[in-house]
C-alpha cells in the first residue's frame, strides 16, 4: 500500500463555507444594530402602545446604572438633570426585570420630590 502525496488543498468547499457564513452573519447583523439598549423589559397584559411626543427615556439597566436619554448618570446626578425639564413633562422608565427593585424606587423618589407626575413604565405586552 503506497501513501498518496497531496500537492493541493481543495479550497472550493472551504469558500462555499465562508460564503454561508457571510450571509448569516450580514443579515443577523442588520436586526441586532438598530441603536437601542439593550433592557429586557418585562411583560404586561395590559400595556399600550408608545406615542411619540417629546418624552424623557429613563432606563435603568441590569447591573443597575441609570442612563438619562442615553447618557449615563449616577443617582445624584438625575435630580440636577431633572431640574432641566417641566413637571408636566412625560416620563418614560425602561427598568430591566432583573435590576434591583432599590433602584426603581430612588428613581421614584427623585421623580416625586421634583414634582413630576406625568410617568410611564415601559413594558413588552
Amino acid at each position: 500500500m503506497q501513501i498518496k502525496k497531496f500537492d493541493s488543498i481543495n479550497v472550493v468547499p472551504f469558500i462555499d463555507i465562508m460564503l454561508v457564513l457571510l450571509v448569516i452573519v450580514l443579515t443577523t447583523a442588520t436586526f441586532v444594530a438598530k441603536g437601542i439598549i439593550p433592557v429586557d423589559l418585562p411583560n404586561a397584559k395590559n400595556a399600550t402602545k408608545e406615542n411619540n411626543k417629546k418624552t424623557l427615556i429613563i432606563t435603568i439597566k441590569q447591573d443597575g446604572e441609570l442612563l438619562f436619554d442615553k447618557e449615563s448618570v449616577n443617582k445624584e446626578e438625575i435630580i440636577v438633570k431633572l431640574a432641566k425639564y417641566k413637571t408636566d413633562t412625560p416620563i418614560h422608565i425602561n427598568c430591566d426585570k432583573e435590576a434591583k427593585f432599590e433602584n426603581f424606587v430612588i428613581l421614584l423618589d427623585a421623580l416625586e420630590e421634583k414634582g413630576f407626575k406625568n410617568l410611564g413604565i415601559v413594558t413588552k405586552k
